[in-house]
């Protein structure tokens, strides 16, 4: 299991890279990633940056 560090302005989460499905942009900047079986999450950044920093941990 491959666990990708997202940060938040709550706080930082781990998540594991194949429950990730799907990126959506929020509000002042933010992204809210959308977990397989569960609630979504809202994290610091644009989609485009999140994107980015998990294509760099599933490579």
């Amino acid at each position: 299991m491959q666990l990708v560090p997202i940060h938040s302005r709550g706080g930082d989460y781990l998540v594991a890279l194949q429950n990730i499905a799907y990126l959506r942009n929020d509000e002042n900047g933010q992204t809210k990633i959308g977990m397989v079986g569960g609630d979504s999450l809202l994290v610091v950044g644009k989609m485009e940056e999140i994107a980015a920093i998990i294509a760099q941990h599933s490579a």
